[in-house]
């Protein structure tokens, strides 16, 4: 299995002026984590890091000091995540048929859920990790008024890893970049080219770190999972 990690995170949110994924949880930068559940994966064994250059003297220090074993490329990114993973699909071996999307700010996915989703797509063409909705969803109009409330129990919180067949997902991005179309997961690009997307059951504890409670919280969890 081929991996790109999209990895040029802004820290806007987080209230830093550098690259989020740069920043440290237990010693280790947010990104290390991510390559650490990469390299312990069964599945993946080719990994595209994609970001912009002035961070790539950074990200090689991550991979050395982790003695990162798997192939793997550091690939210059876009002004935006689609055009990034539009960059990375580019750069991938001759060989792969089939990739996963993971941010690189989602740095509390286990192995365990890179190898799920890898082992899904044995039967699928398109998947993502998803969890089910606790919370009940409103949804508001333009006045702030509740519109109306949807059945929670066709909503699911979608995460990353995002899998796909290789062809496909570059077919659905060329199409979206002939046709002017922004879209914020790779996913999105599927189902407006009318492809069905499988879910997959994706992690509690893989939140996205966003902001410095995210950052707490992964804290937290890294810790339990160490002991």
């Amino acid at each position: 299995m081929h991996l790109l990690i999209p990895a040029a995170g802004s820290g806007k949110r987080m209230g830093s002026s550098s690259n989020k994924l740069l920043l440290e949880i237990l010693g280790l930068p947010l990104l290390a984590w991510t390559i650490k559940a990469a390299e312990q994966s069964q599945q993946i064994e080719w990994v595209g890091i994609i970001g912009q250059a002035y961070d790539f003297d950074q990200f090689q220090n991550i991979l050395d000091n982790l003695g990162f074993s798997k192939k793997y490329q550091l690939i210059q990114g876009g002004k935006t995540r689609q055009e990034s993973v539009y960059r990375g699909l580019q750069s991938l071996p001759s060989n792969a048929k089939h990739v996963l999307i993971h941010d690189g700010a989602r740095c509390l996915a286990t192995p365990n859920l890179f190898d799920r989703c890898s082992e899904a797509l044995a039967s699928c063409s398109a998947l993502i990790a998803a969890i089910t909705v606790k919370d009940t969803i409103k949804v508001v109009d333009a006045q702030g008024f509740i519109a109306e409330t949807p059945n929670r129990e066709q909503l699911w919180a979608a995460q990353t890893p995002q899998g796909f067949s290789v062809d496909l997902l570059k077919h659905c991005h060329d199409k979206g970049l002939a046709l002017g179309w922004e879209v914020t997961d790779d996913a999105a690009l599927l189902e407006k080219c009318q492809i069905p997307v499988k879910i997959v059951q994706g992690e509690e504890t893989n939140l996205k770190i966003t902001t410095p409670v995210d950052l707490a919280i992964a804290q937290y969890i890294l810790s339990e999972r160490l002991g």
